[in-house]
């Protein structure tokens, strides 16, 4: 009995751990299918001449009914070798982003506020219910009696990351008392992008905000900001009122008030009467605990109900944390998978005053850092030893740095945070410095030979900071 025993138990053992490793390849097929078109990051490389970086501010800003849109001009150098395009909103309480969609995927920080965001996703069912009470309906019988039923709705807060594909439908909505303050990335030389290499933005309602110029503004500036106030209008202003009434078996009228020729709010209004049902806020015990489980079977997770946000200004979300240095946060597609599908990333990192990050360059993706508060200053040095950037970087300004640029960071007296998107979904960085630095790892005589320094100095090189990444203020040179 007791072989038998013994034998039974350790079959279903074998049979759990079969299940366990079935789905962590079930879970890996199915992301790999999902982003079987991205073979490279572009289909046509374009040129990374950089001969200076700047810390920039917005350059074009949309002014909305209840929220201000501002991007950051693309055509500078850093942008177009990096293939992407910034972009800050700022929504007043009540304020509601009316829906679109996009042709390039996104990653989103909320700097400020919370909210609720809204996503549609093509083949979805409408998930979740709400009852209609006190309002009339021209509908009677089942669906009457049903209510509104709508796809998943997410509460997010300061600190998220989310990430959005693209051709997602999406809208947001500041239900609280607080302005809501959020940027995003969006990646036009991402592979599934298959139109041409600029941001087009796909407006489901609303038009175009007015655009407020700074003055002195160059030719691209004004040949920009005049284009899109003037073409850029929500999907169903070209269509034919009658062909649009008879697809949606609906009257004409209405469909005059869904095209808004007349509506000259933006595409941020103001909603103040707006209700909409979700779950209560996840408690911070449960939020922990998804952290410490940090595990996908791959089965309970679908397209249509993946997890697309993690927090990262809680503490306890840190990768590397120095008590005197500060604390770097990463997002990757190891713990959010639906990132090995839109293949980026990114870091949160707040760091103490005085405080240096370790010189160091990412191997494989450019980096957007948008500083959300303090200030540091930055090195960024490129090929052949150039120095491409030195300055102070502050509150509101964002750096690009390419791939291999080397950087480092040294915060102010008032600290330094960051969030930093990446163009892979597992980027990853090498060192100078530190405990973990190329040049820790290689050979005294090495050092020796290619220096031509002594054994003592080798040794003082590579043992001089026992920290790992973030480094406390020295001492030696305070």
């Amino acid at each position: 009995m007791a072989n038998i025993a013994i034998s039974l138990s350790l079959c279903v053992s074998l049979l759990f751990l079969f299940h366990g490793c079935l789905a962590q390849q079930q879970q890996q097929q199915f992301w790999q299918s999902m982003r079987s078109q991205q073979q490279h990051r572009f289909r046509a490389k374009t040129q990374c001449q950089i001969q200076q970086l700047s810390a920039r501010e917005p350059t074009f800003r949309f002014q909305s009914e209840a929220g201000v849109s501002e991007y950051w001009d693309a055509s500078n150098d850093e942008f177009e070798c990096a293939g992407i395009e910034f972009v800050r909103h700022q929504v007043q309480p009540k304020g509601l982003v009316l829906p679109f969609y996009t042709n390039a995927p996104r990653l989103t920080f909320i700097v400020e506020g919370s909210g609720i965001l809204g996503t549609v996703i093509p083949g979805c069912a409408e998930t979740y219910e709400s009852e209609e009470s006190g309002s009339s309906s021209r509908y009677s019988g089942e669906e009457g009696r049903r209510g509104d039923r709508h796809q998943k709705l997410r509460r997010f807060r300061r600190g998220d990351v989310i990430a959005l594909p693209e051709g997602i439908t999406t809208f947001v909505y500041n239900d609280g008392d607080a302005p809501l303050t959020y940027v995003s990335m969006m990646d036009i030389g991402n592979d599934n992008n298959q139109l041409d290499f600029k941001f087009r933005k796909f407006l489901l309602a609303g038009n175009p905000e007015s655009i407020d110029r700074p003055q002195g503004e160059g030719r691209y500036m004004r040949r920009r900001g005049e284009k899109e106030a003037q073409e850029t209008r929500n999907v169903f202003y070209g269509f034919d009122e009658e062909l649009l009434a008879e697809a949606f078996n609906a009257d004409p009228e209405l469909m005059r008030k869904l095209q808004g020729r007349e509506d000259e709010r933006g595409i941020i209004v103001r909603a103040e009467k707006l209700r909409m049902v979700l779950p209560e806020w996840e408690s911070e015990d449960e939020e922990r605990q998804d952290r410490r489980r940090g595990y996908y079977n791959g089965l309970e997770e679908t397209f249509c109900s993946y997890k697309i946000k993690r927090n990262l200004d809680h503490p306890t979300s840190a990768d590397l944390y120095n008590p005197r240095g500060g604390r770097i946060s990463n997002v990757n597609s190891q713990s959010l998978p639906i990132l090995n599908y839109v293949q980026l990333s990114a870091q949160r990192g707040i760091l103490y005053k005085n405080a240096v990050v370790a010189p160091q360059w990412c191997t494989n993706a450019h980096s957007a850092m948008y500083v959300t508060r303090g200030s540091a200053r930055v090195q960024v040095v490129g090929t052949q030893g150039r120095s491409v950037f030195d300055g102070e970087v502050s509150k509101g300004q964002l750096l690009i740095v390419p791939q291999n640029f080397v950087v480092v960071k040294k915060a102010s007296q008032e600290g330094f945070e960051w969030i930093a998107f990446k163009t892979n979904d597992n980027a990853m960085n090498a060192q100078l410095a530190g405990r973990l630095s190329a040049i820790r790892a290689m050979p005294n005589e090495v050092l020796m030979n290619a220096f031509g320094i002594s054994r003592d100095e080798a040794k003082s090189l590579k043992f001089g900071r026992e920290e790992s990444t973030l480094f406390s203020p020295s001492q030696r040179y305070a």
